[in-house]
């Protein structure tokens, strides 16, 4: 059966290695990247798609599609998902700062809104995997408002009856970032050598291509579970 890929958070440390790695696995066919701008990036299996997540659920995946230039693969990749004849995975690695969404009002639109208008839009497509890139901490009770947020985004995306919900809690993420970050860069530096203690594997930094691995194995594997946390010594030990 076909198989495809939806991925949004594309521009992101973790969802750039999800991308690359994708594209690379032989089991994925076609890899469709949501994003509000395309990557300046070309792939025989990969397709962009650009827009705004606040509009998401009004989107005409076919029309979008239809706008660009495939050729023969762009009806085939269609039919596929109209039929309802491919099996469809969805990667979410999308977030921010909230330094960089210019308040928590924005960085709860992007963290949790976004993410639910992006799951749910694709659940209505046929999605049947969904995988979500949490926090180590994540908790709806939490007093820290990150950590906060993305509790409420698990027990949310929790409600949507995806066949497997795996909810990925990284620790401080290791990877070359675009924008830079002075905490994670401090931080880096203090628990960097927690790296070669095993006593400490729960809280070792992680590097962005090990959860990118973790994520594609997990959507891969048989599951007997509709939703589980993974940890950052899971994703390690993968």
């Amino acid at each position: 059966m076909k198989k495809i890929a939806f991925l949004a958070g594309t521009s992101g440390l973790v969802g750039m290695q999800l991308l690359h790695q994708l594209l690379q696995d032989t089991s994925y066919d076609n890899i469709i990247s949501v994003g509000r701008r395309k990557l300046a990036l070309k792939h025989q299996k990969l397709v962009q798609v650009e827009g705004d997540f606040k509009n998401i659920r009004n989107w005409n995946l076919e029309e979008k599609l239809r706008e660009e230039d495939l050729g023969g693969e762009n009806f085939t990749l269609i039919d596929a998902i109209n039929s309802k004849s491919v099996e469809m995975h969805a990667f979410c690695s999308l977030g921010t700062t909230i330094k960089t969404a210019g308040s928590k009002d924005k960085f709860y639109e992007i963290d949790h809104d976004y993410v639910m208008n992006f799951s749910r839009w694709v659940k209505e497509l046929g999605v049947s995997r969904f995988l979500y890139v949490s926090a180590m901490g994540a908790d709806p009770q939490s007093s820290v408002f990150y950590n906060k947020v993305k509790g409420e985004v698990e027990e949310d995306l929790k409600v949507i009856p995806f066949e497997y919900l795996g909810l990925f809690e990284p620790s401080l993420l290791l990877g070359n970032r675009n924008e830079f970050r002075f905490g994670e860069e401090v931080a880096k530096i203090v628990t960097k050598p927690l790296i070669w203690l095993k006593l400490a594997k729960k809280y070792r930094p992680i590097y962005d291509h090990q959860v990118a691995k973790a994520m594609i194995g997990h959507a891969n594997k048989s599951k007997s579970v509709k939703a589980e946390v993974i940890s950052s010594k899971e994703m390690q030990n993968f």
